[in-house]
Parts: C-alpha cells; sequence; structure tokens
C-alpha cells in the first residue's frame, strides 16, 4: 500500500525510543497503539493503553460505560481534543496526522451514532462514502448485499424507515465499500433484537474470512465471546487485562469482577 505524501515516520524526538522488535511489531499490525494518552479539554481520558491488532484478526474492547473504550476509536481517528503516544495503522504513525488522512490509510469507523439520513433513501445513504484510494479493493455492492440481504430489499425505503437493525446493517455496510481494511465497530449490538444480532455475528465472521482486521467495542459479551479472538478489558481509561478467547472460561471470575457479568 502506497501511504499519502503527508505520512512520514516521526522523528526521534516525537516519541521515547522504541527495540527494533517494537517497531517490527508495529510495522506488521493493522493497528498498534503504544502508551497513548487522551483528552477532551482538560480532561485527561486515556492513560497509557496500549494494544494491538494483527490482520485478519478480530479483537474486542470490553469495559463498564466511561471506561474509555469509545475514546479509543475515537483517539485512532483523531476525534478528541489532544493525544500523545503512538498510533500506527498498517504500520503508519497517525499521530499528529490530520483527522481527515486516516481513513486513506485504510479505516472504517461505525461510530455508536448511526448517522443515517432521512431525507435519503437507504440505497443512497450507502452511497455517501467515497470509494478511498487506501490501497484495498472495497467489497462490491453484491458482496454486502450478500452479507446484509435485508438492505437489497429497502433500498428504496428512507432511510429512517428502517429497524433500528437495519439502520445498523446500513451503517457497518456503507463504510465496506470505501477500501477499509481495518473496521472500528461501536457497540454495534446495543438494543437490538437476537436475530439482527445472530445476522451482525454472521456478518463479522465473514468479514474476518475475508480478510478484514475488526477492533470492535462491545458491552454484549455473549455477542463478542463468539467473534473475538482476543479481549481487552478497560477501567479508568487502562487496559488492565488482555485475554485469548481459549482463556475466557478460566478467568470468568476475574471478568465477572471488572465487568460485572
Amino acid at each position: 500500500m502506497t501511504a499519502p505524501e503527508v505520512l512520514h515516520a516521526p522523528s526521534a524526538s516525537a516519541h521515547a525510543p522504541v527495540s527494533d522488535a517494537a517497531l517490527q511489531g508495529a510495522a506488521s499490525a493493522a493497528l498498534h497503539i503504544d502508551k497513548l494518552h487522551a483528552w477532551y479539554g482538560e480532561s485527561h481520558v486515556l492513560h497509557g493503553v496500549n494494544l494491538h491488532v494483527q490482520p485478519g484478526e478480530t479483537v474486542c474492547l470490553l469495559g463498564r460505560n466511561g471506561a474509555g473504550r469509545t475514546t479509543t476509536l475515537r483517539a485512532i481517528m483523531g476525534l478528541t481534543s489532544a493525544r500523545t503516544g503512538s498510533i500506527r495503522v498498517f504500520g503508519y504513525e497517525v499521530i499528529g496526522v490530520p483527522r481527515h488522512r486516516v481513513a486513506p490509510l485504510g479505516v472504517g469507523y461505525c461510530p455508536e451514532e448511526r448517522g443515517i439520513f432521512a431525507s435519503l433513501s437507504a440505497h443512497e445513504n450507502f452511497l455517501l462514502p467515497p470509494e478511498l484510494k487506501t490501497g484495498f479493493s472495497g467489497l462490491s455492492e453484491d458482496e454486502i448485499y450478500a452479507l446484509f440481504p435485508n438492505l437489497r430489499e429497502r433500498a428504496k425505503s428512507p432511510g429512517t424507515r428502517l429497524s433500528g437493525g437495519e439502520q445498523q446493517m446500513l451503517a457497518v455496510a456503507r463504510i465496506l465499500r470505501t477500501g477499509a481494511r481495518l473496521l472500528l465497530l461501536d457497540e454495534i449490538s446495543e438494543g437490538l433484537a437476537p436475530v439482527i444480532v445472530q445476522a451482525l455475528g454472521r456478518a463479522m465472521n465473514a468479514l474476518k474470512n475475508k480478510g478484514f482486521s475488526i477492533l470492535l467495542v462491545e458491552q454484549n459479551f455473549r455477542f463478542s465471546a463468539n467473534l473475538a479472538d482476543r479481549f481487552y478489558v478497560m477501567e479508568g481509561g487502562q487496559i488492565v487485562l488482555e485475554i485469548a478467547r481459549a482463556d475466557l472460561e478460566k478467568n470468568r471470575a476475574t471478568l465477572k469482577g471488572l465487568l460485572g457479568i
């Protein structure tokens, strides 16, 4: 993938020295966050977050409300007041890069508020995001509609006439045609009927099989437990626990204490 001209490796003074192994790991990861601090105005929200997502991996960020999960996604996109530390997307440092340069690296962000336009049809909402020169091929309309068949059926319906589940499908679907290969998904199962949650789960697994990397913020543990390869738990703006899916059961007591599940 060719990087936009504005993206350069940070100077030695921009960050503390790191080892060659750490740099190699950051370069090979779809997402590599190191010692990330973030603020909203005077409020210091993230306190040294470290996490990574490998190509083709699904990672879930768990935590109670206010733990800093959504802020982590927003910090990746440059939507916080200030950031320090390191955020590398497919090897490119984005701290200090203008926010409009992040998506062209291959990042698709689906925030909790879906942003569906009432004055546009479902299909027009779907076509809104431009195809970006990310170095990756976006999914075709047919491929996306195969993932979300409800959207083909409701293509001419006004965006806000769709059910909550269909609107969530639309919010995810429209970033898939842009060329994004790293998906940042914030609470996509929240408040949805079980049948819709299951459909979203099938779509997430299909995207993983197609090579997408996914960072999923969730409170629905049952939903994420069947999707993610690894889990990070946040508390007070920090990562307090990292668990592989194979180790979930033996860490259930710890998770219950941290999450109340």
